[in-house]
């Protein structure tokens, strides 16, 4: 019986670390560096964001993967990114809903063609900018089937369980992998 205590209270230990480390993460922009000089994801950044990746990183090209009414927001990041001289790419995607495998090919080659580093995101840097970031490993940079999917992870707020979350993006991301060959 009390090993059972201590596995049930070893779990729940484990699932309240991700679920700190998940809303840390979020309060923070959910900023990362996936691919060094060539790769970035955040949340939705603003003016100030924008001018320090750009300062720090170098960012020449932001990809806007927001689908909704385009607010304050866009107009502030639209502001920032010509003031930087930074392009700005809106390819915009429902995270509710599975990307065709078609539109993922596509959202490929403009990574693929834009200047880099880029700069992806969506607004909390989870679940659209982690299925762009697959893709880009994958796809673009042609790392392992593992590090494509440590982009659609609890790491980076993503719970890839039916139900939970958007799941969608991790569907979008199985059928994709599978017209690239791992």
């Amino acid at each position: 019986m009390r090993i059972f205590k201590t596995i049930g209270l070893t779990l729940l230990a484990g699932v309240a670390a991700a679920g700190i480390h998940m809303g840390v993460n979020q309060l923070l922009g959910n900023e990362h560096e996936v691919i060094a000089g060539e790769l970035y994801r955040s949340g939705q950044p603003g003016s100030e964001e924008i001018d320090s990746l750009v300062s720090r990183h170098g960012i020449k090209t932001i990809i806007n993967l927001r689908n909704e009414k385009r607010g304050d927001w866009y107009a502030e990041e639209k502001a920032a990114a010509m003031r930087n001289g930074v392009t700005l790419v809106d390819y915009p995607i429902s995270s509710a809903d599975v990307l065709p495998v078609s539109d993922s090919e596509e959202l490929a080659e403009i990574m693929r063609t834009a200047q880099k580093p880029i700069l992806i995101h969506c607004e909390h840097g989870a679940n659209r900018t982690g299925l762009a970031s697959a893709i880009y490993v994958g796809a673009v940079a042609q790392r392992s089937e593992i590090f494509s999917q440590l982009q659609l992870s609890p790491y980076y707020g993503h719970v890839p369980i039916p139900g939970i979350g958007r799941y969608a993006m991790w569907q979008s991301w199985d059928k994709f992998e599978e017209t690239i060959g791992f």
